[in-house]
């Protein structure tokens, strides 16, 4: 019987991060565009981070914005209405963001967390998040 208490569910573990890194990096070396990789929890706590070597450095800031709007929304982060982006954007402190590169972590139907990607174009940034999703098996 269920306990109406306590729910059971899947999390992102520490190897699962580690391996979504590499798998980053590996993308980003492979097109010559050092990036910044975050991932966060489903409650957008950060999980992991690695500001390749040639990243810009301010991109750890809106990469963390990307994978927290992910993880909070369930969708990639440029879908956030245009309407809306600025206006959210300053109601958050620049905590949800509408640029491309966030994309959500789902596996079996739950949402693990968000991964950002920044520093190169928007379609660069989005491949190598991919890349990270596919090295988990992520739903995609």
């Amino acid at each position: 019987m269920s306990n109406p208490y306590f729910n059971s569910t899947e999390v992102l573990t520490h190897a699962g991060v580690m391996a979504m890194l590499s798998a980053g990096i590996a993308r980003a070396e492979a097109m010559g565009q050092p990036q910044v990789i975050v991932i966060v929890d489903a409650s957008g706590e950060l999980l992991g981070e690695i500001r390749m070597t040639g990243a810009k450095y301010l991109s750890r800031k809106s990469a963390f914005s990307k994978a927290r709007t992910a993880a909070s929304i369930g969708a990639p982060s440029d879908s956030v209405p245009e309407a809306v982006r600025t206006g959210v954007g300053l109601a958050t402190g620049g905590e949800v963001t509408g640029l491309p590169g966030g994309l959500p972590i789902w596996h079996n139907g739950v949402l693990l967390g968000g991964i950002g990607v920044g520093s190169g174009t928007g379609p660069q940034d989005i491949d190598v998040g991919r890349a990270a999703l596919a090295a988990i098996g992520a739903d995609t």
